[in-house]
């Protein structure tokens, strides 16, 4: 007797909980008219409970979601991340290759050493962080200090040459910002 009136209490508390919380996003405060409502009935040995909700005065059911078919509590629906590839140009043709190889030997030689299929990589890989950062300028250097090394410099070759690195790649290799 005592496991059934204990089970009929807990679903009838589990039916008024989960009525409250269903209710409680119509942030239309205390209106008795539009909330529903829930009932709940044990018998007398406490072996049935049941839940009802209930309409407005008129009998309909209220309405839950608004009418564009959102959730009124729900948070906006998140914008699509940009492709994985974004702002990363394609490989660059001889001519492109040799104007940015000229450009970052201008700066310092050590950032090429010798190697401009790694600088041309390095390049792109910055101009995709260009593209992703746009106006994060301490960013962009910090990430082209970490991306452009070499063996005379493995810490990188300074914020001063990064930011520099960065001018020279939006004027030859990274496309323009839309």
């Amino acid at each position: 007797m005592r496991t059934r009136l204990l089970a009929a209490t807990l679903t009838a508390f589990a039916a008024v909980s989960l009525a409250a919380c269903s209710s409680s996003d119509s942030g239309s405060g205390s209106s008795a008219a539009g909330s529903p409502t829930t009932t709940a009935a044990a018998s007398a040995d406490g072996a049935t409970a049941s839940a009802a909700p209930t309409g407005d005065a008129t009998g309909t059911a209220p309405a839950s979601t608004p009418a564009d078919g959102a959730s009124p509590g729900a948070p906006a629906p998140a914008k699509p991340a940009p492709p994985t590839d974004a702002g990363l140009p394609g490989k660059p043709d001889a001519d492109l290759t040799a104007k940015l190889v000229a450009a970052l030997d201008a700066i310092d030689p050590a950032i090429v050493d010798g190697k401009p299929g790694q600088a041309v990589e390095r390049a792109r890989s910055q101009c995709q962080a260009i593209f992703q950062f746009p106006k994060d300028k301490q960013k962009l250097t910090d990430l082209a200090d970490q991306r452009f090394t070499s063996p005379q410099h493995p810490q990188g070759l300074g914020p001063e040459t990064a930011a520099k690195i960065n001018d020279a790649l939006r004027s030859t290799l990274c496309p323009p910002p839309r």
